[in-house]
């Protein structure tokens, strides 16, 4: 189980906003928001050694503002948000070590394995990561595209993950019914992470106190990572980035 730092970018500002107000010409539900620069928190994250974190650009307009964080840690970060065949390369030559893509493989509702083949193509297997954000509903965990407004058709599986683990490196799972709101991880969704597949996967979603780190650890079998984003201090939250620093490097993960 590791850390996984995020930078998440709005207008071109670092922000942190529940996911689930993120809709088409309305204006979200803004936790926290901050002048200083995305490569003040990218630098943060390299002085610390963490790497695997990743940079979100939530809708257009963000491009500068994250090639500003992966400059500051080349080979540090992935990159997530509106990646598609025609800029996954730029962002790689500018310092990702992975891009991170949902909605242009999982397009119109379904999972485009045309389009799934092009960008794992393109940018190498490895340096792929597939974004499998998701919201709970009665039959499971549905995939969720295009800044978590559209549902699609697919659930997540053992037999999905088994099937897009040939394409990619890692996995990014985002509970988007929980992101940002800091009132607790979905555990259920932490399990099924841990049953469907033993590549990387992080969980992001929910985390507000250290104690929560112990509930993903339990139930990830010590194997599913962990993103935090408006429950730390950084981001206008109450838990101190030290003491999660603190807890990785004290041997509880």
């Amino acid at each position: 189980m590791r850390f996984r730092p995020c930078i998440d970018i709005h207008e071109g500002q670092v922000k942190q906003i529940v996911g689930s107000t993120l809709r088409d010409g309305q204006v979200p539900q803004t936790n926290f928001e901050t002048s200083l620069p995305p490569s003040h928190f990218a630098s943060l994250y390299k002085r610390d050694n963490l790497p695997g974190g990743h940079v979100i650009m939530l809708g257009k307009g963000n491009e500068a503002a994250a090639i500003d964080a992966l400059q500051a840690y080349p080979g540090g970060l992935h990159i997530g948000g509106g990646i598609h065949p025609g800029n996954a390369v730029r962002f790689l030559d500018h310092g990702a070590s992975h891009v991170i893509v949902t909605s242009y493989v999982f397009s119109a509702g379904v999972l485009n394995r045309d389009n799934l083949r092009t960008i794992s193509t393109l940018v190498g297997k490895e340096r792929l990561v597939l974004d499998l954000s998701c919201k709970k509903r009665d039959d499971g965990y549905v995939i969720v595209t295009d800044r978590w407004q559209h549902e699609t058709d697919e659930l997540l599986s053992e037999a999905l993950f088994e099937d897009l683990s040939a394409w990619c490196d890692e996995f990014l799972v985002h509970a988007a019914h929980v992101e940002g709101m800091r009132r607790g991880i979905d555990a259920g969704l932490v399990k099924l992470l841990h049953r469907c597949t033993d590549m990387p996967v992080t969980y992001a979603g929910g985390v507000r106190v250290l104690d929560d780190l112990d509930m993903v650890k339990n139930a990830g079998g010590n194997a599913v990572d962990i993103t935090i984003g408006s429950a730390l201090d950084l981001f206008g939250g109450s838990l101190a980035y030290r003491d999660v620093i603190d807890w990785f490097k004290g041997g509880k993960a």
